[in-house]
């Protein structure tokens, strides 16, 4: 009946705190929680394999620190106005990486690091364009995310 318990458990909890509890919503919500289970079990997702998971916490952190620091970059443009004199631009970088799920989790470090957003993955020439708020050096950039976040992610991944 439920493929994937946690899942309807998770979405029952946050439709009652979105909604507010009665006993309608309570309803409502397990009938939704069935549905969407029965839909992401009929898409067969792949279960993530990791190799190395011990190498997580320190993918975390790098990303924490990461954040913080664009969180303050990006302050700092903003707080400056019109002043500001900063490129913004698109660029592309190819990758290595080939797992899907580490894929996924590149896509999230990057669009939740202020300042830049993962625009597009081209799967043929294995390339993603990406929009940074300010761009001074691409090759700076690439060697970024192709160091920091790609070799990490196929340590864990791959």
């Amino acid at each position: 009946m439920l493929p994937y318990p946690l899942l309807s458990a998770s979405l029952v909890l946050m439709w009652l705190a979105l909604n507010g509890f009665t006993l309608g919503h309570l309803i409502l919500g397990c009938i939704v929680s069935v549905f969407a289970s029965w839909g992401v079990a009929a898409l067969r997702p792949a279960k993530p394999r990791l190799r190395k998971w011990y190498l997580l916490p320190r993918l975390v952190g790098i990303v924490l620190y990461d954040i913080v620091r664009s969180n303050i970059a990006v302050a700092s443009i903003l707080a400056r106005g019109r002043r500001a004199s900063f490129k913004s631009g698109f660029m592309t970088v190819p990758l290595d990486l080939q797992d899907p799920t580490a894929l996924a989790v590149l896509s999230v470090i990057v669009t939740s690091t202020p300042g830049t957003a993962w625009l597009e993955y081209n799967s043929l020439s294995r390339t993603v364009l990406i929009h940074v708020l300010d761009l001074v050096e691409e090759e700076e950039w690439r060697a970024l995310i192709k160091g920091r976040y790609e070799a990490l992610l196929m340590e864990i991944f791959e």
